[in-house]
This record gives C-alpha cells, structure tokens and sequence, in this order.
C-alpha cells in the first residue's frame, strides 16, 4: 500500500492568477515534493522513474533521484502516474450557498473542488452565464473570478457565455483576451439564436481574428420546440420521454450549422457534449475538408442509453441532450479510440434531488443537468483503460492533454516534464472499488454511476506540487486553487 511520508502539507497558496501558460524553470534543490518508483506517463510512454517537483513545477525526472531536506515523500510503486485530469466543461455557482440569481447550481467553487480532487481532476474549465447590467459579461466574469479566486482548491479556467451577440459582446472580447479569458461559449439550442445568427456568425468571425476559440451547444430551437409540442400534444410530456424532445435529428441539424459557420469564417469551433453517431460523422467528415472543428464528448453518454429515463430516479439524469441509443455509445467508443472525438468533459450541473425530482417537471420546464465530475475519469479508466476500449495514450490525451492545447494551457498543463506545472495523478490500476453515495463529494448527493464497479482508483492528486487528494482524504484548502490565464488556442 502506497504511503504519504508526511500527511501534513503546506497547503495554504493564496490565490492568484496565473501570468500566462509558459513552463517555468525552478532550483532543483529546494524543498519540494518527491514521487518515486511510480511508472510515469510521459511523450516516451510509461518508464518506471522518480518525479521531483519545487514550488509546483515539475523539476526533475529521472532514475534514483535524490531526496533534499524538507522534500515530502510519496511511494508511488505499483501506481501509474498521469497528468492531471482537465475538465473542460462544467457548471459551477459563483455564490456561497444558497445559490444566488442564474447560478442555481447547488455546487459552488469549493464543492466542486473537492469532486474534481477525489475523481483526479486538477484543472476544470467553468461555464460563466452573463448577469445584467451595461457589462453582462465581464461583470459576471469578475465575479466567477472573485468565487474561484476565494474557494477553489483545483486551477479554473472561464469560459465567458455569451446570449446576446451584438455590439456589447463583440466589445467584451478584447478584453476578455486581454485577461486571459481565451474562449466563448454559444447556446444554438436557445430561442434567440436563429433569429440572430447573423450576429452571432460575426462574433465567432471575431473571436476566430482574436485567436479565441467558441464552445457550441449545438441543438436546434425549433426542432425541439416541435418534438416538445407533439409530446405535450399526446399527453406524453412525462420526463420518462425526454430523449424524444431532443431528438438527434436536432443535433445534427445544429452540427451541420456549426460547420457551416466554422468553415464560412475560419474560426476554429468546439462542440460541446456531442451524444450521437450522426453527429459524429457530421463532424469528421467536415475534418476531412479542413474545417478547423473539434468535439468533446461526456461521460454519461459513453456508459448509458435512454433507458435510464425509464427509471423511476431517472429524471435526476436529465440533461441536454438526452441519452441516446447503444449504437450511439459504440459509435462513441470508437470515435474517442481512433482520436475522432478529442475530448471528455463532464458538463457537471449539480442540481438538488429534490429540485430534479420535482412532480412539477415535464419536457416543457425541467433542471437540465446532473453532477458528473467525480466519477467521469475513474468510469472512463476502468470501462476504457482497463476494459481495453481505449488506450492509455488516448485516455491521457482525451483528459488533459488536449484539453490543454486546445483551451491555451500547453505545455505548462497536460503534461509531465520538466517546466510544466506538477499537476499529477497517482491511480492504482489494479484497485476495485464499487461507487456509492458516501464517496460523493458534490452537495447534488447521487451519481447516475452509483452501483458500478470500477477497476483502477484514483489514489493521490497533485495540483501544483501539493498534495490535494490522499487516499479518500481532501487534504487542499479553499483558495489554494489559481485562476488561470491562459494563451491563444492551439490547434491539436
């Protein structure tokens, strides 16, 4: 069993924001944090070496390395050591509790936190509603920034939403550059969107100039307002049916636009949760031609079909889109295999049981969202890793690496190697373990994978050179996390 020398850690980083995402060059022999024994995952491959790390940035690697006064001491054999997990994608509260105004996630930056920490997750990209007021944006940016700034326990990135395109969003994007706030998202499935394509095909011309790259939620308005309404029609507006109110036809039709719009203006674009096969193949096939299109995945649908909305808890699963078909999860397993989708994300979106499970709830008025991050890389490891679906080159790339190029992090995140940040996750390949309620770090309480066994367990997480997560324990203080900065996209 693998020990931590010293339990008690300095912990204590007071936030700050990261000035950019170069490697740093640090004294090797200062205090810091020493890994031996552990099989380490670098570009070479796995090789069996000790990993050094001094004032959070990964000083040396090699065979036998020595251990300076002061360094803590981690007995990684028989452990893989990986990069630290990237989520890309998920929805937190800018509030403490009880959330506040549009942010009515029962999780804020602290919950969050810890979910990442125990599932391996050292970095999490959240989304940023706007507020109101003459600076919808950036006021909301400031205040998200405020929250992770004073709670956070992992490194955050924003990404700053965007409802109304116009003159007031195409002023917020060079300062949002200027800060280090390299990416948008778009919401194609809202009410206002196809109205106003026009300006938001102009913002994403902008945004592509700046080297910026925006996020699609790609589903269509009217198809679903359509297959709602015959729903509600027939009297089949219970959330048993809520995969037929976002049918794949209405993803599809909005992937096709998004490509359209990508190679109409150049821009680079990131599709959020893509659910389906049709889709898919939309996308690479847009790949082929050279538009600048990339894709991410989530977790849900790679390990569940429809059905789950059959279950009398089904609605605390509901989210956008819907579960799809088994033909679907294989053609998603595939496509993360042969590097067609690039990432995983977890589109985390805690809400209450309660709120979730509301009789009030129908395909017409729901919380579309459910808490996914803790178990997304220990379900992704086991059913992929050590299932033999996926490779241990394509896992790491699908969970950091690329995440890290294509949101402007590389090469201080997503890698282990000299100058780059010691974001490192120790995971026991051989651990089993079933995953129940009392694990759950988020405040939501349940997990659509509560009962699965899992082979491969997250054991340590270090973020930065400290030692966040140990052996079930969060061991980081709120406010040791850092908002990041981050450099123009990087095409993978």
């Amino acid at each position: 069993m693998p020990e931590l020398s010293r339990r008690r850690l300095c912990l204590g980083l007071g936030a700050a924001m990261l000035a950019g995402c170069r490697q740093r060059q640090v004294d090797p022999e200062g205090p810091g944090l020493l890994i031996r024994g552990a099989e380490v995952y670098t570009a070479g491959g796995l090789r069996e070496v000790d990993v050094r790390s001094v004032a959070g940035v990964i000083a040396e690697l090699g065979p036998a390395l020595r251990e300076r006064r002061g360094d803590e001491v981690i007995d990684g054999r028989g452990l893989l050591a990986l990069p630290g997990g990237i989520d890309p994608h998920v929805h937190l509260s800018s509030g403490d509790r009880p959330p506040v105004d549009e942010d009515d996630y029962c999780d804020n930056y602290s919950d969050g936190s810890r979910a990442a920490l125990a599932g391996g997750v050292t970095t999490i990209g959240a989304m940023v509603f706007p507020g109101a007021g003459p600076r919808p944006i950036l006021d909301a940016v400031a205040r998200h920034s405020r929250s992770a700034q004073a709670q956070a326990m992992v490194d955050v990135m924003l990404h700053p939403v965007v409802f109304e395109p116009g003159p007031r969003a195409l002023a917020a994007l060079p300062e949002l550059r200027e800060r280090g706030h390299t990416s948008v998202k778009v919401f194609m499935v809202t009410e206002e969107f196809e109205p106003r394509r026009g300006e938001f095909v102009e913002l994403i011309r902008e945004a592509g100039r700046r080297r910026m790259l925006t996020l699609l939620h790609c589903e269509q308005h009217s198809a679903n307002q359509r297959a709602v309404d015959r729903l509600v029609a027939a009297g089949e507006g219970s959330l048993r049916n809520y995969a037929a109110s976002s049918p794949v036809a209405s993803e599809v039709a909005a992937v096709r636009d998004a490509i359209a719009i990508a190679s109409a203006t150049g821009s680079p674009i990131y599709i959020v949760h893509l659910s389906s096969a049709p889709a898919l193949e939309e996308c690479v096939r847009a790949r082929r031609r050279g538009v600048p299109v990339y894709v991410e995945t989530r977790p849900m649908y790679l390990h569940h079909t429809r059905a789950v909305y059959e279950r009398p808890e089904g609605p605390l699963f509901v989210g956008q889109p819907p579960l799809r078909e088994e033909d679907d999860v294989a053609a998603l397993w595939d496509g993360l295999a042969r590097g067609l989708i690039d990432t995983i994300g977890s589109d985390h979106a805690p809400f209450s049981a309660a709120e979730k499970l509301s009789p009030a709830a129908t395909v017409e008025a729901y919380k579309p969202g459910t808490p996914a991050l803790q178990m997304m890389l220990p379900m992704l490891f086991s059913a992929g890793v050590r299932g033999g679906r996926l490779s241990l080159d394509r896992f790491v790339a699908a969970t950091s690496t690329h995440a890290a190029r294509l949101f402007g992090l590389f090469p201080r995140k997503g890698v282990i190697r000299r100058g780059a940040d010691a974001d490192i996750t120790l995971w026991d390949p051989a651990r089993t373990r079933t995953i129940a309620p009392a694990m759950l770090q988020s405040q939501a309480g349940y997990d659509i994978n509560v009962g699965r066994e899992v082979e491969g367990w997250p054991v340590y997480t270090v973020r930065r050179g400290a030692i966040a997560f140990a052996e079930g324990t969060i061991l980081a203080e709120p406010g040791s996390g850092r908002l990041l900065a981050r450099g123009p996209h990087q095409p993978l």
